[in-house]
């Protein structure tokens, strides 16, 4: 049931990249307009998490879960009427309720499938749950493409010679090919919260119990506050990535193709992620996983350099390669994160996906270096998110006993 939870916001999430190139050209935006999209879906996580944390601490971690479907569920609504009208400070509106809902999903689900077991193996079983929400992010582009994306983009030359209704009517036809995408997805959302709510789900005393905390603090747990940057770094990079790829791969030097045919191979990107996520959680049965996290985080700081230094297919085909090494980094990073935390894990979560807003952040520089230099030359900020990563897996996951001490 929770692993269900994993595939619904991978594939809402992913549909961002789909919206990116639809709103810039259906409302004329140059990249860093564009990538408000991003910026205010995870900006939110920042100003929702430690909330979310703390709503855990009152209801619990399966009430938060379905709080956080409902609210999805409203933000997802909300598109129809900002189709309609059509408004894109609307849609980013509706982007803000859906990923408040999507917080207390991650601040929720992440850390209870890491405490369903024993601690030994939490990176693998959440690596394993991830894999799920990276079979969301691999569909999710393909279905977004066909559906919002099956339009061509009209022509400069065209649109000057429109008049200012033609103008408006063209914007309103364009802009609702997102409404019955994302009607479908409220209606699933509420069914699955429905779902959820009926369900019995374990609870885990030695986590729900915040008051056993005593005077312990998550400022205390170094490998916590470290993993939160991790988590910023990473979510960074691949949101720049992700969204930049359909763009990128229509540029005359890399693909020369049609958006369409662009968002499908945006699919091999997160269908590399999903296929890591198998692998990594049984090769984290037998290696340590910060090991596997710093090898991932150097593989794929090299095949963006890779990218940024060629053109044509050796360039899709290394930046699209840069998934399958993403793959273990999210969950990789959290069990790290949140080990050890015990009756904090809820507070420690909120914290972990504070980190997320990385997707907001990195990918608007990023845009604005676009705009400066080109997208190709832009790629350089994810390769520095990767080194971090690298000091994380080796150095900075290691837990430091002497700050767990009470004060």
């Amino acid at each position: 049931m929770v692993t269900t939870l994993f595939f619904m916001w991978g594939f809402i999430t992913s549909l961002n990249d789909i919206l990116i190139p639809h709103f810039k050209e259906v409302f004329g935006l140059d990249y860093k307009q564009a990538f408000l999209i991003q910026l205010v879906f995870f900006m939110s996580y920042f100003f929702f998490s430690l909330p979310s944390g703390k709503l855990i601490d009152a209801v619990g971690y399966k009430k938060a879960m379905v709080a956080g479907l409902f609210t999805m569920g409203i933000g997802a609504l909300v598109f129809l009427p900002a189709a309609s009208v059509p408004s894109y400070p609307l849609f980013l509106v509706a982007l803000v309720i859906l990923a408040g809902g999507m917080t207390i999903l991650q601040v929720s689900a992440n850390p209870y499938v890491t405490i369903l077991g024993p601690e030994k193996t939490a990176s693998s079983r959440l690596n394993l749950a991830q894999a799920f929400n990276s079979l969301g992010t691999t569909i999710g582009p393909k279905l977004g493409g066909m559906v919002i994306l099956s339009a061509a983009p009209i022509a400069a030359a065209v649109w000057s010679r429109m008049s200012l209704a033609e103008q408006h009517a063209y914007r309103i036809q364009q802009a609702s090919s997102v409404k019955t995408p994302y009607l479908v997805l409220a209606l699933a959302l509420m069914v699955l919260g429905v779902a959820i709510a009926l369900v019995k789900l374990p609870q885990i005393s030695s986590v729900e119990q915040r008051a056993a905390a005593g005077n312990d603090s998550i400022w205390r747990h170094t490998h916590l506050i470290l993993g939160a940057i991790g988590i910023f770094a990473y979510v960074g990079a691949e949101v720049s990535i992700g969204s930049f790829l359909v763009n990128y791969f229509v540029e005359p030097n890399i693909g020369n193709m049609s958006q369409v045919a662009a968002s499908g191979l945006v699919s091999f990107y997160w269908g590399g992620a999903m296929v890591g996520r198998f692998i990594g959680s049984a090769l984290q049965q037998k290696i340590a996983p910060n090991k596997i996290l710093g090898v991932a985080a150097i593989v794929a700081a090299i095949l963006v350099a890779a990218s940024m230094l060629t053109f044509g297919h050796v360039a899709i085909w290394t930046i699209i390669a840069v998934g399958l090494f993403n793959s273990i980094m999210f969950p990789t990073i959290f069990s790290l994160g949140v080990e050890g935390l015990g009756p904090l894990t809820g507070d420690g979560s909120g914290l972990l996906v504070a980190g997320i807003v990385g997707g907001a952040v990195i990918p608007e520089i990023q845009a604005y270096l676009a705009d400066k230099i080109g997208i190709h030359h832009a790629f350089f900020l994810p390769i520095l998110c990767y080194v971090y990563i690298m000091y994380y897996g080796f150095v900075g996951s290691q837990k430091k006993q002497a700050v767990h001490a009470a004060a």
